[in-house]
């Protein structure tokens, strides 16, 4: 049982290579895509429940979300016409997101990904994406998700920059882990 977590995380991975031969917009693209997510909500629930967390399964769990976005967004990005105030807000969350990364990297020798709530709330949201991407225009949705980006960007930013120890499963920058 304590192996279950893990096994979801590296399901996820695999699944996630799946996506990349799917055209985004199917209901079978769509039903792959939601297992995706199903595994990632419960690795984390499973592990916390069977009291199986560890370091290995966290950066496990970061390296199947990165695997499982980076095909979300290599299907998606040919087919969307992203209007250029939403594509450079993103390239500045994205280098925010890298400096988070350098940050801990020189400062723990580590890769991490925090998982904050505002992390969760992107995931969330970006993981609703697929499914509103028919029906909402897309300024509205990007502005909706490049907000909460924004703010969880900063948030770890801050976290990382200003906390004495890595706490990859701290909850917020004003909430203990």
């Amino acid at each position: 049982m304590k192996s279950i977590p893990n096994t979801l995380s590296i399901l996820r991975i695999l699944i996630s290579i799946i996506l990349l031969f799917l055209k985004p917009t199917t209901t079978l693209f769509l039903l792959v895509y939601s297992v995706c997510g199903f595994t990632d909500i419960m690795d984390g629930y499973i592990a916390r429940r069977t009291n199986s967390a560890s370091n290995f399964g966290s950066k496990l769990d970061s390296l199947a979300d990165i695997v499982f976005m980076g095909a979300v967004i290599v299907v998606f990005l040919p087919i969307l016409l992203i209007p250029i105030k939403l594509l450079m807000w993103i390239i500045v969350i994205a280098f925010v997101r890298i400096a988070s990364l350098l940050v801990v990297y020189f400062k723990y020798h580590a890769f991490a990904i925090l998982h904050t709530y505002a992390n969760k709330a992107t995931g969330l949201s970006l993981f609703c994406f697929p499914y509103l991407y028919m029906a909402v225009d897309i300024n509205i949705l990007g502005f909706i998700i490049c907000t909460i980006a924004s703010v969880a960007a900063i948030e770890e930013l801050v976290i990382n920059i200003t906390s004495k120890e890595l706490s990859r499963d701290i909850k917020g920058v004003f909430k203990k882990p």
